[in-house]
């Protein structure tokens, strides 16, 4: 595990923020992404380097993944010259 830095939660207005510290490098104004994973841990990073994020999953996944391709999926038939509630015109 890398370097660990604690921070510190609190409120501003209606909203709650987060005090990083400074040896994180991030710059007033920086935009930032954070993901919640299903065990409730977070990741997160500046919006700048989201494609250096991605491209270092390349090859993150095992030998295997998807070796048996993605099976079925169903899905019901469309009617594509029906208007839905998302695209209703109005």
């Amino acid at each position: 595990m890398g370097k660990e830095w604690k921070a510190k939660a609190f409120k501003s207005g209606n909203s709650i923020a987060l005090r990083m510290p400074k040896a994180l490098g991030f710059q007033d104004g920086d935009e930032v992404r954070v993901v919640q994973h299903s065990d409730g841990s977070f990741s997160f990073w500046k919006e700048s380097d989201a494609k250096k994020v991605f491209m270092s999953l390349y090859g993150s996944m095992s030998a295997g993944f998807m070796a048996e391709g993605r099976g079925d999926i169903e899905q019901d038939d469309r009617a594509w010259d029906l208007p839905t509630k998302d695209n209703e015109a109005g």
